[in-house]
């Protein structure tokens, strides 16, 4: 391992230190693991955007209009 220096305002050290006892877990094995999830994507993309859910996508419906048409698909009566 290689050692290094990482520069945190009092907060978040602070937040980090609590949440590394109570997972009963040094400081740095917490900061190790949240970087190794950051760099492998973990729940946010870089630039702190929300990733998209894993099944987003997968479904084709083959309508090129379904956003122009949001209210008509879903609002209408799926009984009538």
């Amino acid at each position: 391992m290689k050692r290094t220096t990482i520069f945190l305002d009092s907060a978040l050290s602070r937040r980090a230190k609590q949440a590394a006892r109570r997972q009963g877990k040094s400081f740095a094995q917490l900061v190790r693991e949240a970087l190794a999830a950051y760099l492998a994507g973990g729940s946010r993309a870089a630039g702190g955007a929300e990733r998209l859910p894993s099944v987003a996508g997968r479904f084709e419906s083959g309508h090129r209009d379904t956003s122009e048409r949001v209210d008509e698909l879903l609002w209408r009566d799926p009984h009538g």
